[in-house]
């Protein structure tokens, strides 16, 4: 009698369990770096802006102070390049910005085709490359009206270099933690660039290599870590072998 009634019992489970599973209940996926067991560091899981005020403060006064010091050549570079090739004197072109939020970045003109659906890299001996176009890259003059950026909010004198839109999808399947990046404003310039990992990204090491560097940046922020980055970036600008 009880074999009976345990065998019953038994039954009735396997029914309900295999009921359960013809339901198919929906699993909710995990993390993608829980899945591949990356560990999400605390700076790069907060929502607020890098820096917060301190830095946005040192944003405006920095680009501020700057853009009126360099009026003056800005605006020289300006005509320079509207005299010496056919086009416009700047360059805008979509970028992803901090949160994923798309924005239009400044440039100098340095190309001889400025379509802003040309997101192939510039590389060394780069034809579309201008004969002033190439001495504002090596020295990196063509970064200067970004400046404008960093006053509007879009971007910051330090952190991580914004690239195209298409690029940064590319990017993201190589290295799962690039996303971790759009916690801090895009940069003018960045530990990466100061770093030796400034160029075209043509290959996934030199991808991992960058997010390497920028993902270092967001965990160990500091204002010093800033201005240090800055002052480098000025020693670098005419001696840049990876600037072309």
């Amino acid at each position: 009698m009880r074999s009976e009634l345990r065998s019953r019992e038994n039954y009735a489970r396997l029914q309900i369990a295999n009921e359960y599973r013809a339901k198919r209940v929906p699993v909710t996926p995990r993390p993608i770096h829980q899945v591949h067991k990356i560990r999400t560091p605390r700076a790069a899981r907060d929502t607020t802006p890098l820096g917060g005020v301190w830095k946005r403060g040192f944003d405006i006064l920095g680009s501020l102070g700057l853009l009126t010091m360099l009026a003056p050549f800005l605006l020289l570079v300006f005509l320079l390049v509207r005299v010496t090739s056919p086009g416009p004197g700047l360059f805008r072109q979509p970028r992803g910005g901090m949160g994923g939020k798309e924005f239009n970045i400044y440039k100098f003109r340095t190309m001889a085709v400025c379509e802003i659906s040309d997101i192939t890299q510039a590389t060394r001996s780069d034809p579309r490359v201008t004969r002033i176009g190439r001495f504002l890259r090596a020295s990196s003059i063509d970064e200067l009206p970004q400046l404008l950026n960093v006053l509007k909010g879009d971007m910051s004198l330090v952190g991580p270099r914004p690239h195209a839109l298409v690029h940064d999808k590319q990017f993201e399947e190589v290295d799962q933690r690039y996303c971790w990046r759009r916690r801090a404003r895009p940069g003018i310039t960045g530990l990466a660039q100061v770093s030796g990992s400034r160029g075209p990204t043509e290959t996934s090491e030199k991808v991992r290599k960058r997010v390497d560097h920028d993902v270092d940046y967001i965990v160990s922020w500091s204002l010093m870590l800033d201005i240090r980055i800055l002052l480098q970036t000025a020693m670098l600008a005419f001696r840049d072998k990876n600037a072309f």
